[in-house]
């Protein structure tokens, strides 16, 4: 069996995720007893072992909600943002004070990848709604190198999930040298997930259950404050725009 957490798994926050993954298996009563790392995400995502995960919501929209099943929803209790929601944050550098994303048409955009929800779909469909054009993309495999090309004036502007900015602001020096110009409507967030024609009711109680037994000051540095149900019909209403020129 698989358990993975990878999508806001970084150094500062690996053991937290590491005793919450505990407390989902003391709960459940079975499961591997270490979370898999460093390995591909897709190559966990389509694994028939796989127990537990949390993908994004564009993949799961675009090529998994048929290949897996959907556990829950994590509240992370971000800003203005409905339970189980969140929003992308667009960053530019601090010499841009001022300005507005109408300012960036023509620029040049950072994304992380041409599969990320809030990396590239919700940002792309919040830019063309405000009829704003980008002229050119830097493709950088993950939201942190994404900010970095910004704050090295590589990229003009980029965008990013609420919660990886935070972190980022938590923990990144770079994180000085930007600022926020915009930010998209929220959407559901990362969801949980299991294979394909496992039960999700047990593992929805494990993971409510260990969000509130955790250490207050792990469920604080995770931000995680409970998991809800969103239907899959809500993910799979979400716009997908147009990939990468």
């Amino acid at each position: 069996m698989i358990a993975h957490l990878g999508m806001y798994d970084r150094p500062e926050t690996a053991a937290a995720n590491d005793r919450l993954w505990q407390a989902i298996r003391a709960s459940l009563g079975f499961g591997p007893t270490k979370l898999t790392r460093d390995v591909d995400f897709w190559q966990v995502w389509h694994s028939p072992d796989l127990l537990f995960s949390q993908t994004c919501g564009m993949p799961y929209r675009t090529r998994l909600h048929d290949k897996v099943t959907l556990i829950g929803t994590p509240d992370y209790g971000l800003p203005d943002c409905p339970p189980g929601h969140y929003r992308s944050i667009f960053v530019a550098h601090k010499d841009n004070a001022g300005k507005t994303l109408s300012d960036f048409s023509g620029h040049r955009f950072a994304y992380n990848e041409p599969v990320s929800q809030s990396g590239w779909a919700a940002p792309q469909c919040h830019a063309l709604s405000h009829n704003v054009h980008f002229d050119t993309y830097l493709e950088t495999g993950g939201h942190a190198h994404s900010a970095q090309a910004v704050a090295d004036k590589r990229a003009d502007i980029a965008s990013l999930d609420a919660l990886t900015w935070a972190l980022i602001q938590k923990y990144d020096t770079f994180a000085q040298d930007l600022i926020v110009i915009d930010q998209t409507p929220p959407t559901p967030t990362l969801p949980f997930i299991t294979a394909k024609n496992r039960d999700p009711a047990p593992l929805f109680a494990a993971i409510k259950f260990a969000i509130h037994a955790i250490n207050p000051a792990d469920r604080a540095l995770l931000h995680l404050h409970d998991i809800v149900e969103i239907p899959a019909a809500a993910y799979l209403a979400i716009p997908t725009p147009p990939p990468p020129p």
